[in-house]
């Protein structure tokens, strides 16, 4: 199986991911998909911060954790489905990159509630964190980039070649197809740069669980943990 990696790109209610593979100074796209996370039915969905902006604290809770489990389940479901798509294809996904807005530490739901600009930053971070946590139930090793910082690492990390790569991603539009927006790119330039940096550290999920079967049963809970690299700390009071 060839080797591939995710790149997220998330918004209010929706993200893009792009799945590439190959060369990752010129990758190749092997699927991409704006999924939609959120329920366009259910009241607040979309914006869940805002909507709990004119509720008691208590409500505001529950609303936020109503929100969280159907966002969840339908980021899961999405995600599963691409998964199954490029592993049907003969590709195995060695993990994610998710883009990251500042990754400053949220206040208390109180205080972001106080607050208009706490209030689309926690937004932000709602469906990052949905996002994370939804490729992690599929097994999928999750790492975050900072969206400002992107044209510097790759910059850092490609040197004379980046902006043949930045050309490469931009023109992949044309083979691919519609859409191939801002968001697919960045996407997709986020996986290249990860399967570049991080590529060789992510495992296998057969070959990590053949690992783990092999431990004894206290390292092994402890290496499990160990797997999980995402640099945001949770908004509290989502959980």
């Amino acid at each position: 199986m060839k080797n591939a990696m995710f790149g997220i790109r998330v918004h209010s209610g929706w993200a893009v991911i792009a799945c590439v593979s190959g060369d990752p100074a010129a990758p190749d796209v092997v699927d991409r998909r704006r999924i939609v996370i959120i329920d366009s039915m259910m009241q607040g969905a979309k914006q869940p911060y805002h909507f709990a902006e004119n509720l008691g604290l208590e409500e505001a809770e529950r609303h936020l954790q109503k929100c969280a489990a159907v966002s969840q389940r339908l980021a899961v479901q999405v995600i599963r489905e691409m998964l199954n798509g490029v592993t049907a294809r003969k590709y195995q996904v060695l993990g994610c990159a998710i883009l990251l807005a500042s990754g400053r530490e949220l206040p208390s739901l109180q205080k972001i509630l106080a607050s208009h600009a706490l209030i689309h930053t926690a937004e932000g971070e709602f469906f990052r964190k949905v996002v994370r946590e939804a490729c992690e139930s599929c097994h999928i090793p999750v790492l975050g980039i900072r969206e400002r910082e992107l044209d510097k690492q790759t910059d850092a990390i490609f040197g004379k070649g980046a902006a043949r790569m930045w050309q490469h991603i931009s023109d992949l539009g044309k083979t691919v197809g519609s859409p191939w927006t801002q968001d697919e790119k960045t996407a997709a330039l986020a996986a290249a740069v990860v399967s570049k940096t991080n590529g060789a550290g992510f495992m296998p999920l057969q070959q990590k669980l053949a690992r783990l079967a092999a431990l004894p049963e206290p390292a092994r809970s402890g290496r499990h943990r160990s797997q999980r690299r995402w640099p945001l700390r949770p908004v509290r009071g989502e959980r």
